[in-house]
């Protein structure tokens, strides 16, 4: 009988941390089990500044998806952004043996590796190799070259990097929260994964999923992620603006945003007003909900300008045909979609996750984007895993620890 498969991803977000526990079913489907989220303490920019504040909301993050879910957390797919975050293309190719022209798995393995061959600091750590694509004899656009023929394989792939101290942080707070780490997986490739469709990234489409204390997108191209960027601005920005501003405090100021925020002031009058009180029960105040509406307008079009100049370092600008999807828990905010459209010429849809079951009306919001697309990266890596290990029956043991040790050369870091 086929054994429930258990999958654990963790965002650890600057302004939450969330939890889900996944489990697949019998017939192939992935059931939500459990959810855990508890507010941020420790990080910044999605960096872990204070590891023992960090720790701790992690832990309460994981005892409530324990409790829901009713299975013990010991390993899980984690997220990881941060302003650190760099990345590059790499080519690399190899010669087939003239043993036979067939194309393998360790032919694929060996051009990896030599595309993985970069120089990278001793301050730096690789994070991720991805293939993009392969060659093979001049032949481009080839997704999966095992058992084609050839004389000589080439592979572009898309290399990320991180800080060394920002990713042993990261790992030593999970540690200490007694969880062992599956995967770092950047956030904006796990968003992805919950929110495009292969047509979109086959297309061109980018991908900016807005959170609280930085904004992560990719750009997408042929199937693959061609552009990796972290930028150091988020919703934690516009409440900032707002505090400023209004004179309020932090508190307040996100209350305002998320219950009467808008990023279009033109649709809003002028005598439409907010009362404090309900807020602070002491005031008297009224704010004009068109003030409130400019203010974020400005902070989110300076937002989008970033974004712009990333896309075009890309060298996609105007080639990006499924446009641009919006993520994360900033995306929410009303007239955001018709903004981004606007900045960027492109057309602009809001991002959630679907196709899920059991708890997944609680975190169908592009607030859990990240944290749903770590539980598909885990399914799908792990499905990757079992395949090589199937291929490999009847060849021994030393045919499948060598399989084994192929594949994680080539996904882990």
């Amino acid at each position: 009988m086929v054994q429930e498969q258990v999958i654990v991803g963790i965002d650890v977000g600057t302004t939450k941390i969330c939890v889900l526990v996944g489990e697949l079913d019998r017939d192939g489907k992935l059931n939500i089990v459990g959810v855990g989220t508890c507010p941020s303490q420790g990080l910044r920019r999605g960096v872990v500044v204070n590891i023992e504040e960090t720790v701790t909301s992690i832990a309460a993050a994981l005892d409530r998806a324990e409790r829901l879910s009713g299975k013990k957390i010991t390993s899980a797919y984690v997220g990881i952004a941060g302003r650190h975050i760099e990345s590059e293309n790499s080519k690399g190719f190899v010669a087939i043996s003239p043993s036979h022209r067939d194309i393998v798995q360790n032919d694929i393995s060996r051009a990896i590796e030599v595309a993985r061959a970069i120089p990278v600091p001793a301050n730096r750590e690789v994070i991720h190799v991805i293939p993009r694509g392969y060659v093979i004899d001049g032949q481009e656009g080839i997704k999966n070259p095992i058992g084609m023929s050839g004389f000589r394989l080439e592979v572009e792939t898309h290399i990320i990097t991180g800080a060394v101290s920002s990713i042993h942080n990261l790992i030593k707070c999970l540690h200490k929260a007694q969880v062992e780490i599956e995967d770092l997986v950047l956030e904006p490739l796990a968003s992805a994964e919950a929110v495009l469709a292969d047509g979109e990234t086959d297309l061109g489409v980018v991908l900016v999923d807005i959170g609280g204390g930085t904004t992560d997108m990719a750009v997408f191209t042929d199937g693959a992620v061609w552009q990796s960027v972290v930028l150091p601005i988020g919703g934690n920005f516009i409440t900032s603006d707002i505090a400023i501003g209004l004179r309020l405090s932090s508190g307040i100021a996100e209350e305002l945003k998320i219950t009467y925020g808008h990023c279009d002031p033109s649709t809003i009058t002028d005598d439409d007003m907010v009362d404090l009180a309900q807020f602070m029960p002491n005031c008297n105040d009224l704010v004009p909900r068109k003030l409130l509406a400019e203010i974020i307008q400005a902070r989110v079009e300076e937002l989008f300008f970033m974004v712009h100049e990333e896309i075009k370092k890309s060298g996609y600008d105007g080639l990006l045909p499924a446009g641009i999807v919006l993520t994360g828990g900033t995306a929410e905010l009303p007239g955001i979609l018709e903004l981004a459209g606007r900045a960027l010429d492109l057309p602009a849809r809001l991002g959630s996750p679907l196709g899920l079951h059991g708890l997944a009306d609680s975190i169908s919001r592009p607030a859990y984007s990240t944290a749903v697309g770590l539980l598909l990266w885990g399914l799908r890596h792990t499905s990757l895993l079992l395949d090589e290990v199937e291929e490999e029956r009847g060849e021994g043991s030393a045919g499948l620890i060598s399989r084994l040790s192929r594949w994680l050369r080539a996904f882990l870091p």
